[in-house]
């Protein structure tokens, strides 16, 4: 399944949910982090042979309590594992969630904690879902998207056009590499839902006005541009 996100450039695009392996390397991230957190606060007193009294235990805990919830509310869908990895947290629409969506989330991991059967009700939901959820996803209407997708040889090869070709849009001068390149990988996936939307969008970015079908529009839009950056 591939989930629809707009660029800032109100482009929609398709992107590839978080693998198993994506979210688990980057929770380990997440550990490291705490883990870190944890032996500042309570190796800096040990180090000075002082005992830690039950306000500094509670004040120094609660950054790891609520690690999940702040890192994913305050750097919009990441914590740094996350980061690290090149996946954030979406709305299965694509939209940004909002604070009561990674308070779900977050509640709900206390569910799929370690704690219960060895952390592995997260992993079955994840695989078995279709949609890169977790309970605690499925609850909030979230997943987690790869940020990067893949790039293949048709992201960075330049097919030759014709001596004789006669530029259609001049407008798709106004598109970035950026832009063109998800309008690639929109027609790969070829969901056609996905592609008139794309088609739609890039019309209004650029002003463009055709009677073309979606798929042969945007091959159209690839190919002029091609042709104005290569001139």
């Amino acid at each position: 399944m591939s989930l629809t996100i707009r660029t800032s450039q109100n482009v929609s695009v398709a992107y590839e949910p978080a693998s198993v392996g994506d979210r688990i390397l980057a929770a380990m991230l997440d550990y490291l982090v705490i883990f870190g957190w944890t032996l500042l606060v309570f190796g800096i007193p040990a180090r000075l042979n002082l005992t830690p009294g039950t306000f500094y235990v509670v004040v120094s805990l609660f950054p790891i309590v609520v690690y999940d919830l702040l890192s994913e509310w305050f750097l919009n869908g990441r914590s740094v594992g996350k980061i690290a990895m090149g996946i954030r947290v979406v709305m299965l629409d694509g939209s940004q969630p909002g604070l009561g969506a990674y308070l779900l989330r977050w509640l709900l991991r206390i569910i799929e904690s370690v704690a219960f059967l060895g952390g592995v009700v997260p992993i079955i939901t994840v695989a078995a879902n279709g949609k890169g959820q977790r309970l605690g996803d499925i609850a909030a209407g979230t997943t987690v998207v790869k940020l990067k997708p893949a790039v293949s040889l048709d992201d960075v090869l330049i097919r030759p056009l014709p001596e004789n070709y006669v530029l259609q849009f001049p407008d798709v001068r106004l598109l970035s590499d950026r832009d063109v390149g998800i309008i690639r990988q929109t027609l790969r996936q070829g969901d056609g839902w996905v592609i008139g939307r794309t088609a739609d969008k890039i019309k209004q970015v650029t002003g463009v006005q055709s009677d073309l079908p979606d798929r042969a529009f945007l091959e159209t839009v690839i190919s002029d541009y091609q042709f104005i950056t290569t001139q």
